[in-house]
Parts: C-alpha cells; sequence; structure tokens
C-alpha cells in the first residue's frame, strides 16, 4: 500500500491553501519544503556595497567569511520575508541596526492589500480616453481615466471596488493586472471612446499599436511664450495647435510685447484671453492631441481690415513639434502650402527638442493602516500617530514613500525604485507588497512594539526567519 505524503496547511494568507510535499499553493509564494512552509523567494537585503547594477547572487550563507558587516551598508527589506498574517503575531522581521550611532529598528513584513491600486501617469501628446471613462484589461473593468495635467494623461487603476466588489472575473483581472503593472511588465488597456494603449513602468506607452516618443512641451499658449522670439521677424504668423489652449502668436501677450502686427487670423474656436483659445477641435491623436490632420481646418476667413493681405506667411505647428506646416495666403487670401523655409526649421527642432520622452510611470497605492500594523505594535493607532509625525519612516522594499495626510496610513511609491519582482499576491484577490517601518529604539518600545521579537542584524543573516533562511543581495540603486 502506498502512503501519500501528508499535505500541510499554510496560513500566510486567509485562503488557507493546503499543500502538498514539493508543491507551492495558489499564490506561487509558499511552499512545502519537507513538511515545512517555506517562502519560495529569498529575503532581499539591499547591499550599498554592490556597485549600481551589481548582479544579484546568493547572500552570505555561501559567500559570508562571518566577518562583521556595517549596519548602515544593510537594508532587509520586506521581499521574500514572509506575512503576519492572521496579524496577532509580530512581523516576520523586527531587526535591530546601528546607524551613524542610533539604534534602529525596522520592522519587516509583506502586507496583504486588498486596499490598493496603482496611479499612472502617461506622459504623451496623444488623446487617450474621455475623463472617468472606464479602462478595461481584458474586456473586464479595473480602472477609469483621470485628469489630464500638463502633457500627462493620468489613470486610475484598482482598488477595493474592483478587487472585490464585482464579479469574480473582475477581481482576478483586476489583481492581475496591478501585479504585472506593480512588478514593471507591460499590460495592454482599453479605454472606452478612446484608444488602446499598452503601459510598462518606464517605458513609454504605445498607443493603438504606435510607440510614442514624446509629450508635449506646453500648451499652446506656453509655446507661444517660449518661443515667439525665435519666430519674430521670420514668419508673419505663427499657430500652435493644441486640444486645451491653441495659441496664436500676433494676439497672444508674447507677440504683443515683440510688437508683433495683427494678421487678420481667425481661430474656429471659443476664445479665451488674447491669442488663447478653447475647444479648436474634439480631443483624438492628430495635431496637438486634436482629431484633425488638416490644421488648416481650425482656421476661419483671414480679415484684411485687420491686416490680412497677399503673400501673408503662416507657420502652424503642434505642441511636440511632430506635424508642422508652412503656408502663404494667396490674392483670395486662402493658405496655400509651401516648403519651409531653412530660417524656421531651427525652431521646428527646438520645440521637438525641449520636449521630454514618452513614459508610463507607475505608483503603487495602498491603505496600510488595517491589521498588519499588529505585527509592529500592540497598540496599532500608536503606529499611525508615529508615521504621521515622522517618527516612523515608512518604505516598500527599501524604496521611499509619499504619505497622504489625513488618517490612516495611505502610502504611494514609485515602482521603478523597487527592486525586481517586489510584488505578489494572493488569490482572494490581493496584492502583496514589502512594507518596512523604521524608527529609533526607544520610539519603537514606546509604542508598544514586541521588544521581546527584536533580532540582530547580525542574527537574521545568519539564521533567517520563520519562513526560510534563503537571501539575496541587490544593489540599493538597482532597483
Amino acid at each position: 500500500m502506498t502512503v501519500r505524503p501528508e499535505k500541510i496547511r499554510c496560513d500566510a494568507c486567509p485562503v488557507m491553501c493546503f499543500i502538498a510535499p514539493g508543491r507551492v499553493g495558489a499564490c506561487d509564494r509558499y511552499g512545502n519544503e519537507d513538511g515545512r512552509i517555506v517562502r519560495c523567494d529569498p529575503l532581499t537585503v539591499l547591499d550599498r556595497r554592490i556597485e549600481e547594477g551589481g548582479e544579484i547572487r546568493p547572500f552570505l550563507k555561501a559567500d559570508w567569511d562571518g566577518a562583521l558587516i556595517h549596519d548602515d551598508d544593510l537594508f532587509v527589506t520586506a521581499i521574500g520575508a514572509g506575512t503576519t498574517y492572521p496579524d496577532y503575531k509580530p512581523a516576520p522581521f523586527i531587526v535591530s541596526r546601528e546607524i551613524e550611532g542610533v539604534d534602529m529598528i525596522t520592522v519587516v513584513t509583506e502586507a496583504i492589500f486588498s486596499y490598493c491600486g496603482v496611479k499612472v501617469k502617461i506622459d504623451t501628446d496623444r488623446h487617450l480616453g474621455p475623463e472617468a471613462a472606464p479602462v478595461r484589461a481584458e474586456g473586464e473593468h479595473i480602472g477609469h481615466v483621470m485628469t489630464s495635467e500638463y502633457g500627462s494623461q493620468m489613470l486610475s487603476l484598482g482598488g477595493v471596488d474592483h478587487l472585490t466588489g464585482g464579479t469574480k472575473p473582475e477581481g482576478r483581472v483586476t489583481c492581475d493586472a496591478l501585479l504585472r503593472l506593480c512588478n514593471r511588465e507591460p499590460v495592454e488597456l482599453t479605454i472606452d471612446g478612446g484608444a488602446s494603449v499598452t503601459v510598462q513602468a518606464g517605458q513609454p506607452p504605445v498607443v493603438d499599436g504606435k510607440v510614442e516618443e514624446r509629450m508635449r512641451v506646453g500648451c499652446g499658449s506656453a509655446t507661444i511664450g517660449m518661443f515667439a522670439s525665435q519666430w519674430h521677424g521670420l514668419v508673419d504668423e505663427v499657430v500652435v495647435v493644441d486640444d486645451h489652449i491653441t495659441g496664436v502668436v500676433s494676439e497672444h501677450q508674447a507677440g504683443k510685447v515683440l510688437g508683433w502686427p495683427d494678421t487678420g487670423i481667425r481661430i474656429k474656436g471659443r476664445r479665451s484671453t488674447p491669442g488663447r483659445y478653447f475647444q479648436v477641435a474634439q480631443p483624438g491623436l492628430g495635431w496637438g492631441g486634436t482629431d484633425i490632420a488638416d490644421p488648416l481646418t481650425i482656421l476661419g476667413d483671414w480679415n484684411a481690415k485687420k491686416g490680412a493681405r497677399p503673400g501673408l506667411t503662416l507657420l502652424m505647428v503642434s505642441t511636440t513639434g511632430e506635424q508642422w506646416g508652412y503656408f502663404v495666403l494667396d490674392d483670395t487670401l486662402a493658405p496655400q502650402p509651401a516648403p519651409l523655409p531653412d530660417s524656421l526649421r531651427p525652431s521646428v527642432e527646438l520645440i521637438a527638442e525641449n520636449c521630454e520622452p514618452a513614459l508610463c510611470t507607475v505608483l503603487f497605492m495602498g491603505g496600510a493602516g488595517g491589521s498588519l500594523r499588529s505585527g509592529v505594535t500592540k497598540n496599532p493607532v500608536r503606529l499611525t500617530r508615529s508615521v504621521h509625525a515622522l517618527s516612523t519612516q515608512v518604505t516598500c522594499g527599501g524604496a521611499p514613500t509619499y504619505l497622504w495626510p489625513g488618517g490612516g496610513i495611505t502610502i504611494m511609491v514609485d515602482v521603478t525604485r523597487m527592486p525586481d519582482n517586489a510584488f505578489g499576491y494572493v488569490p482572494t484577490p490581493a496584492l502583496v507588497a514589502p512594507l518596512e517601518f523604521s524608527l529609533s529604539r526607544a520610539d519603537y518600545l514606546a509604542l508598544g512594539g514586541h521588544d521581546s521579537a527584536i533580532r540582530s542584524l547580525r542574527d537574521v543573516l545568519e539564521r533567517g526567519g520563520e519562513y526560510g533562511s534563503e537571501m539575496r543581495a541587490v544593489s540599493s540603486e538597482s532597483g
């Protein structure tokens, strides 16, 4: 009779998988190794001694000669540390180390976040979709379009309502998209009434299959403010086409200061202030984030009484310098295409040069004000107060976080500043993110911290923790 090896139960998350020997749980993060639940990924230690871009290598167990390591050089992150779940027990690692003569405590845990999402900043001149439009992955609604901010468009993805408040497929797809974005992998998104866009942290967006190159130098008005003096005396009129504020140099204050004469131009749009026009066209993938391919469609009839004349020259250009056209008014005051004079080419190229590269930035955002605080202190609200008083520093995988004001511990972090594959998931569904709280020993004890669980850095490096002893070191600059 063959006796099957007994499965053991993993209590690292609410799923509570039964795991057979040599297998892993549903999260792919914990496995059964010889009858013991272990963390499949090694504990990650940031090592400032490794040169930037240094190779990830096994840490200490095979390499360490036992020599004392300066505590200032090493920082134990929560990547690979394990979790506090079900939250009544101390964090997996509560590490004591000396920094510049101060006895510091770093509390390390992998936090399970149901209340989390990402904010995606997309630097591009292309219109991606209307504000508040649903954003989808694999057809599931996982977020929405936020505001546009001066050449950047914002997406808000995830959040507890999409993770747990909808259908099971919605929660699964949302969790998968968040995980891949946070681990700097590409994710294809579609926006209702807008574009298809592939987003990857640290990479340019791909909009409707085209890799974008530039974000706008500024709105049309700002572009005129920057470059009007370089056009003065070389062309009679300049229009900078923009989805938000189209600029006209002869009417603009920058042109007036330079003594620019009137040209009798008329713009089809809502005039805001002199030389600044709103709503010249609909948003789109054309000139300056509009839906137009022919810039002349935003012009009305020219007014001869206000300066229009045959031979008047006109430069029209987009806010990235990618599109431009040069025109000359004929005898009927209709603009006719003409070759761009060599004298104007440098100014068009200068607009393009002043555009920053198109880029996707992914910011993980989560609420860390819940039960995981019990892994830090027996009185959780004291941790919240200490964080907001700046007595306790919060990091994610060693990367600095932005702390939102107000109640709880709501943090945001740029995922490109974190080590590779810093995020995991549990199929509840929720993301798992590394979280470290650092403060002085005196402040930690005053919080009601788990003083009996404090261990020296040396002890952690020698013996590991509850979920294993494997470690790796990465450069603190290479994440």
